[in-house]
């Protein structure tokens, strides 16, 4: 089993969007699909419905896209169209093992997915019984990868997320008091509250931790209390449309600090209801728009040229962040199929630990965890006037 160390996290700003560094290579030739050709399938580990749904149908549209592009592989000398098999996992951990257990009876070669940290370790007991290799996406929890021998990740971890919104609410935004929002029972939530409460306490600050029952709807109780309690910044690392219903209700009661947002709020829902309202509110997420421009442009083309993929992006073309991570775990696996020689899981498996080329989110290479090699977080705002998130900075550690 692969065995979780805390790493000590020392934050230092890059000076433009340019150090991020890594951009996308432009795309080789593929062959179009042929019936003639052998099938290698990919599963796809995503929810399509419950409160992560929205998340993950963004992150299911990168991976369609890659697929678009590379609709086949050549493994062992031989070419093969690849199919995607996409299962439902329904957002909570409790739909995650017959989620899994479906895609090991589909005989995939390898595992995409998922959005959300408890949904992908409900489902790791699942593909590591079955020896399935498992790339989580935009999964953050270290117990993704730490708890299970078959599964890597692409995302940033959480001690590394919650570490830069704490450093950066002291001591960007000089706030000494800070108030956590997070749903009970949400290894997400909860495990980023812990890593941020840790943090902002470590550098001097104060910290007022409240969490809601899951069904919630209502947040003006809390968000008063925030007020209440001085608090200077609101955490709250939730779920889309929790997240959406914490902006509308800061807006409402005039909160006057800042909103601090984890990876799931750089969606175009969350900046919709934050359009037009006086809040300010940051996000820390794995991309920013203009990054491959290549990669935009190809995207927003395909997207709006089918209604049914514009409406799972949300209505409109903005691209998420978990859609870049999505596109580039489509080429992982692509990748580790040619390394591997073989379409054979256990064959697959094995090859993960050498995969290494250019994504549109940055070099892809995996830790002896099966953790991406990632040093860097975008720090995002909400631009109310224009509906866009903008550019804050680019948050490294050394």
């Amino acid at each position: 089993m692969k065995k979780f160390f805390a790493l000590a996290l020392t934050l230092a700003m890059t000076l433009s969007l340019a150090a991020c560094g890594a951009k996308e290579q432009a795309p080789a030739a593929s062959a179009p699909a042929s019936a003639g050709n052998k099938v290698v399938k990919v599963g796809v580990y995503e929810p399509q419905t419950g409160d992560n749904g929205a998340g993950g149908k963004q992150e299911i549209l990168g991976i369609e896209y890659a697929h678009y592009l590379y609709p086949t592989v050549e493994i062992g000398g031989e070419t093969y169209d690849v199919k995607l098999e996409i299962v439902d996992n329904r957002t909570t951990p409790e739909n995650g093992p017959s989620a899994a257990a479906e895609l090991i009876n589909r005989d995939v070669s390898i595992v995409l997915g998922s959005y959300g940290s408890g949904v992908s370790m409900a489902g790791g007991a699942v593909f590591s019984e079955a020896g399935m290799p498992a790339l989580g996406t935009s999964c953050t929890n270290p117990q993704v990868t730490a708890d299970c021998d078959v599964y890597f990740r692409l995302a940033f971890l959480d001690p590394f997320q919650g570490t830069v919104l704490a450093n950066y609410a002291y001591n960007e935004l000089g706030v000494d008091t800070a108030y956590t929002l997070a749903m009970l029972g949400s290894d997400y939530d909860q495990g980023l509250v812990y890593y941020f409460t840790e943090a902002f306490k470590a550098l001097g600050g104060t910290v007022i931790n409240e969490d809601f029952p899951e069904g919630s709807a209502n947040f003006v109780s809390y968000v008063n209390n925030a007020k209440a309690a001085g608090a200077g910044v609101i955490f709250a690392p939730v779920s889309i449309n929790y997240a959406q219903l914490i902006v509308e209700a800061s807006a409402a009661q005039a909160y006057e600090g800042a909103l601090l947002g984890s990876d799931t709020w750089d969606n175009n829902k969350v900046i919709e209801a934050a359009t037009g309202e006086d809040i300010r509110a940051f996000v820390t997420t794995f991309y920013q728009e203009g990054g491959a421009p290549e990669f935009d442009s190809g995207i927003k083309e395909w997207l709006n040229a089918n209604p049914d993929q514009l409406t799972n992006n949300g209505g409109n073309d903005m691209i998420a962040a978990v859609t870049a991570v999505g596109y580039d775990a489509y080429l992982t696996a692509l990748e580790a199929l040619k390394l591997a020689g073989s379409p054979d899981r256990a064959a697959v498996l094995k090859a993960m630990p050498s995969v290494s080329f250019e994504g549109v989110t940055g070099l892809i290479e995996f830790d002896s965890i099966g953790d991406a090699k990632r040093d860097g977080a975008f720090i995002k705002t909400a631009n109310t006037v224009d509906g866009v998130w903008d550019f804050v900075k680019i948050q490294t550690v050394q």
